[in-house]
């Protein structure tokens, strides 16, 4: 199960790779990870943008910066939703 929803979150990660361009929204980029990933919930989309930011930190620092604010903006998003589901 574990290994399972690694390679999940990994797929996800190489989508996240692929979308975002500097600027996008969170939201945005949730959407658009959700047309490919229609299974996805919002935390495994974070998670993914997390590990998308670990990988990527040797190769761009620039880009790493961008997809860093995006994945904490994502999980700022997340705590929104469930403070106000409280």
């Amino acid at each position: 199960m574990r290994g399972k929803k690694l390679r999940e979150i990994e797929e996800i990660s190489g989508t996240i790779r692929e979308l975002v361009v500097p600027g996008m929204k969170p939201k945005d980029l949730i959407d658009s990870v959700k047309e490919r990933h229609p299974s996805a919930s919002k935390k495994e989309i974070a998670r993914a943008a997390f590990l998308t930011v670990i990988l990527s930190a040797e190769f761009d620092p620039e880009d790493t910066q961008a997809l860093h604010d995006l994945a904490v903006e994502t999980r700022d998003e997340l705590k929104g939703d469930a403070d106000s589901a409280s």
